[in-house]
């Protein structure tokens, strides 16, 4: 199967997206007002990149819980209000501290919460550690990834709520990386995106 990635079309989506480095991540790009074009199921993965504007996906939640009730994967990154056009999602933001590596020491707390998951593989807690913008309420029997300074979930696995699979993070690397700004974020795609690819699109082979 493959790779379907919205496009919202801002810089730093274009420079994710387009861009050699990633390119070859996706089998094809769609705007969000054009999602309604799309054949879903023919879609291994849908990916909602960090601050794709929740007005332009939320004509489409009817078409995205019925892909997922059908069985399809969906990651969506930050500051996208996943909550309003996704379902099950409960989202709660929290200060965000831009500056805190300039303080000796510092540590923003960000944990790895399930070490054994194949994700880890490919990154370490310095690869999904640079900014915090809030935290989920996430459902009985969903896998928590990685949790922030107070414990409270920013990245899980919702296999739960539908029959399908939702990715979710309130971390913003498509943002970061397209803006040159954060190594972190340029580490954080250099493993989960290959992970996207072997480990999410090859589980729907034949």
């Amino acid at each position: 199967m493959a790779i379907l990635a919205i496009h919202p079309g801002t810089y730093y989506h274009i420079e994710s997206l387009e861009s050699p480095r990633y390119a070859g991540y996706f089998d094809r790009l769609v705007r969000p007002e054009d999602l309604g074009t799309i054949r879903l199921a023919d879609f291994a993965v849908v990916l909602i990149p960090c601050r794709t504007p929740a007005d332009r996906m939320m004509p489409h939640r009817e078409a995205l819980r019925t892909y997922l009730d059908q069985g399809g994967t969906i990651i969506a990154t930050g500051e996208s209000d996943s909550q309003l056009f996704l379902p099950g999602i409960e989202f709660t933001p929290q200060p965000t501290n831009f500056w805190w590596w300039l303080t000796p020491g510092a540590d923003l707390g960000v944990r790895i919460a399930s070490p054994g998951h194949s994700l880890f593989s490919r990154l370490g807690e310095k690869d999904i550690t640079w900014h915090l913008h809030g935290w989920f309420e996430v459902p009985a029997g969903a896998e928590v990834l990685a949790i922030n300074e107070s414990g409270k979930p920013i990245l899980y696995v919702d296999e739960v709520t539908t029959s399908g699979r939702m990715i979710i993070t309130s971390l913003d690397p498509f943002y970061h990386h397209g803006s040159h700004f954060m190594p972190a974020t340029t580490r954080f795609l250099d493993g989960f995106l290959p992970w996207m690819r072997d480990q999410l699109d090859k589980e729907t082979q034949p």
